[in-house]
């Protein structure tokens, strides 16, 4: 169900066939990293948090961090994140496959800016065993961002 969500929204924006299927789990960083061949840095990963307003999705590059200090100057707002049990519900898909496509209405998405880092990236598609190679301004267009934000350190920070 929920690939079939995401894929449907990516539909919208010409980018269905990017979907590529592992034969592996891509529930990680690092097992999507594996599946995909491709290095952590190039996983765009994509965290939920609950913010007084309600939630969000912050998609940053795989090895990054949030910046606790960094989150709070941003969102006005602790970073808490969703429990894991509560996604799918909140967000519309579950853990390991949490992206910015065919989520709840009223969850926002904002783009962290060490993805600007990358000339592609390849967040999960609904799926703990899916992902899609996109460019970043494809990734801003599909994504629905509602804007970038400057929330991690990496860990060469």
């Amino acid at each position: 169900m929920s690939l079939e969500k995401a894929k449907n929204h990516l539909v919208k924006f010409g980018l269905e066939d990017r979907i590529r299927v592992a034969k592996e789990s891509t529930a990680t960083v690092a097992l999507a990293a594996k599946a995909f061949g491709c290095e952590e840095k190039k996983i765009a990963k994509t965290l939920s948090f609950m913010l007084p307003s309600g939630p969000i999705l912050v998609l940053t590059v795989g090895d990054a961090r949030i910046d606790n200090a960094k989150f709070k100057h941003a969102f006005a707002a602790k970073a808490k994140m969703i429990k894991p049990e509560e996604c799918e519900k909140i967000i519309g898909h579950a853990p390991g496959g949490i992206c910015p496509f065919g989520i709840n209405d009223g969850v926002k998405v904002y783009l962290d800016e060490s993805l600007k880092s990358m000339d592609s990236v390849l967040p999960a598609c609904g799926t703990s065993d899916t992902g899609v190679e996109l460019t970043i301004p494809e990734l801003e267009k599909a994504s629905c961002s509602a804007g970038w934000v400057d929330i991690t350190k990496t860990p060469s920070s």
